[in-house]
């Protein structure tokens, strides 16, 4: 892509908090190199979307968040989809899910950049994308590459816990996971086991708090809904 290019580069935002939509939009806006022609809260979407825009709206780049409150994350076989067909990915996380991370990593995005950088960083990372770049820090590796003495969740099992710890009952968590509440009491019930087995006691919804914390599915700056 040539310089000049870059400077008309269209770009997408898939991001599912009014605020940070907002910010985004205004950043890549003030920067004078980009466009926007797409802003919205889901992936599906964006996907409806683009599929009925003209080739000349489409955009170069996605910059795509992946957990969405109370609806399914980002599948990683739709990313994947998106990179086939062209589309340059750079992922905008909290990286509240390492596991969807490292899926969505091997999906082939071609970037990721944490939602507590600068927004220098983010304009780095745009434009390194956009010049066919792979844009990562090493804090970011360093987190997605996971610890291995951290009991190893599935992507359910981690959404629970994320949307439990939030501040949800467990027929709220069921209801946002479109299952059961026996379902979603199952998925919590196996976090514990797996907490208890590498020696972390987890007997009360402020233990499922202080782990989803300490291992990075939440962050403990943003306010609880309990």
């Amino acid at each position: 892509m040539t310089d000049h290019q870059i400077q008309r580069a269209r770009i997408a935002i898939v991001e599912d908090h009014l605020l940070q939509r907002t910010r985004t939009e205004e950043l890549l806006s003030r920067s004078g190199k980009y466009e926007v022609v797409f802003s919205g809260a889901s992936a599906p979407e964006f996907t409806q979307w683009v599929g009925a825009a003209p080739m000349i709206e489409r955009p170069h780049l996605l910059v795509l968040d992946l957990m969405v409150d109370r609806q399914p994350s980002v599948s990683p076989a739709l990313v994947e989809v998106m990179v086939k067909a062209g589309l340059k990915v750079l992922v905008l996380s909290a990286l509240a899910s390492p596991l969807l991370v490292r899926r969505i990593v091997r999906a082939g995005v071609a970037g990721i950049v944490g939602k507590r950088d600068s927004e220098d960083d983010i304009l780095a990372a745009v434009s390194a994308v956009l010049a066919g770049e792979e844009w990562m820090t090493t804090e970011l590796a360093s987190v997605i590459a996971g610890d291995p003495d951290r009991p190893s969740l599935s992507l359910q099992e981690e959404r629970a816990l994320v949307l439990y710890a939030s501040g949800l009952s467990v027929d709220e968590v069921g209801v946002a996971m479109n299952i059961g509440r026996e379902t979603a009491k199952q998925y919590l019930d196996r976090v514990k086991k797996k907490y208890a087995s590498v020696g972390v006691p987890v007997r009360s919804k402020l233990d499922y708090g202080r782990v989803a914390w300490a291992d990075g599915y939440l962050d403990p700056s943003l306010p609880s809904e309990a």
